[in-house]
């Protein structure tokens, strides 16, 4: 790839925080382009001599090869990285890519996992565990990601020590590396204790402070691919009915339950982790979603 582009991505990673996984996305995309300017690599890639007309050709390329609008509007978000990037630098005088237009694509509301699905889901054991530790620490997964509202990357860089269970508190390293503080129940603290002893118990999987809270049990930190066969396993043997069964719906199924609860918009997005309390409105169509649907059932008038 240009060199260009990897100082680009190291720029993304060293200067603006960004995750591992947008980076890794705009790598993906920028290759992709990279290959389609470049003819297959048959010359190297020179942004300078690109034109607007170039980049959107590209994109109605990619789009007309079934990508979603979503996947096309990410790339479009790389290009206009890019172009940011090198414009700040003087190495080109104008950002050709600042004008792309994609076309909207409607937000589909989040999944969520019902509360009398959850409360089965919290209570069930995995059934491919088959040692108290991995029972104990797959069981925590679900309670953590549920109870903390905790995307899947967050519970993975979880480190021991930021579990406080004295405190009832969990640090989070969330998006851009930004810090948060969660409060937690004391259900989950007592979870988290129990695990904590299992997994001390056996010098592998035996953690100091600065070490994930969750191993596997070589002692190695868990993957996502981990995460997401444990929930989704869970979730089959809960016998979930939601539509997708995936760590991030219990994400969902958190922020849905405490508006239905009602917790106020601002404090679900603190917890959350939301740069913008746009992000945690969609939330609010789910909860008036389930208050439509209560008083079609329930109200006189409405039973008419």
């Amino acid at each position: 790839m240009n060199i260009t582009v990897s100082n680009f991505l190291r720029y993304l990673e060293a200067e603006l925080n960004m995750s591992a996984n947008t980076v890794a996305a705009y790598r993906r995309d920028l290759r992709d382009w990279e290959h389609w300017a470049t003819d297959g690599g048959a010359r190297p890639l020179d942004p300078v001599d690109m034109t607007a007309g170039d980049l959107r050709a590209w994109l109605g390329h990619e789009t007309r090869r079934g990508l979603t609008g979503a996947t096309i509007k990410r790339k479009a978000s790389a290009l206009r990285s890019f172009y940011r990037y090198l414009l700040e630098r003087g190495e080109v005088k104008v950002n050709i890519a600042e004008r792309l237009v994609t076309p909207k694509q409607p937000k589909p509301l989040p999944v969520f996992v019902n509360p009398g699905e959850m409360e089965a889901l919290l209570t069930t054991d995995d059934p491919a565990a088959t040692t108290p530790f991995l029972s104990a620490r797959n069981s925590l997964i679900v309670d953590i990601l549920y109870s903390a509202g905790l995307r899947c990357q967050e519970l993975i860089d979880l480190r021991d020590s930021w579990a406080d269970t004295a405190a009832g508190t969990l640090r989070v390293l969330g998006k851009r590396r930004k810090e948060r503080i969660v409060p937690v129940g004391r259900a989950l603290c007592e979870r988290i204790e129990d695990y904590r002893a299992l997994r001390d118990a056996d010098p592998l999987t035996r953690s100091a402070a600065d070490s994930p809270l969750l191993v596997r049990p070589d002692g190695e930190p868990l993957a996502r691919k981990d995460v997401y066969n444990i929930v989704h396993r869970m979730m089959e043997s809960a016998g979930v009915h939601a539509s997708r069964l995936s760590p991030h719906v219990l994400r969902h199924s958190c922020a849905t339950d405490l508006l239905n609860s009602g917790a106020g918009l601002d404090s679900v997005r603190e917890l959350l982790g939301h740069k913008s309390l746009a992000t945690t409105q969609i939330y609010t169509h789910l909860t008036y979603r389930e208050l439509q649907h209560n008083y079609q059932l329930a109200h006189p008038r409405a039973a008419k």
